[in-house]
């Protein structure tokens, strides 16, 4: 793929996810070659800076990358909640089913309202990688005026 191609790509997968420049982002766990590569190539795209990982930092969007063996989900959920603005998202992002590592839904769904989260749409984010965005109810969001 050329450089302008990669970027343009980058581009489309930044937006999907909501990461625009300004926007607030932490990855948390992406531990492989594709996750990163996926990720530089989102952050790159959008101009924007990725928080580290232990940061204190309030975020906009969390990615959480996430595979079947990672342990337990709903306190990984609980711990990147702590990290979201009140209007923040969490993209939960695991492999594709039949990918190695693919988190069943039904375990994703069980460990969603532990963390007081609700999904609010799914999205296939690579040709490996799925996402599913989730969000605080909209009745427990804060306003601001």
């Amino acid at each position: 793929m050329s450089p302008t191609a990669a970027n343009a790509e980058g581009q489309r997968r930044a937006e999907r996810l909501g990461v625009v420049a300004g926007t607030m982002v932490q990855s948390i766990n992406e531990d492989d070659d594709i996750a990163g590569d996926l990720l530089e190539a989102v952050i790159a795209a959008s101009g924007t800076d990725l928080v580290p990982e232990d940061s204190d930092d309030v975020v906009d969007i969390v990615l959480l990358w996430w595979r079947d063996d990672d342990g337990d989900l709903a306190n990984a959920l609980i711990d990147a909640r702590r990290q979201l603005s009140p209007q923040g998202v969490i993209w939960l992002l695991t492999p594709k089913a039949g990918r190695s590592g693919h988190v069943e839904p039904s375990d994703i769904l069980d460990a969603v309202p532990t963390a007081g989260l609700v999904q609010t749409s799914t999205l296939s984010v690579a040709q490996e990688w799925a996402g599913m965005r989730l969000a605080a109810p909209k009745s427990q969001r804060v306003r601001h005026r």
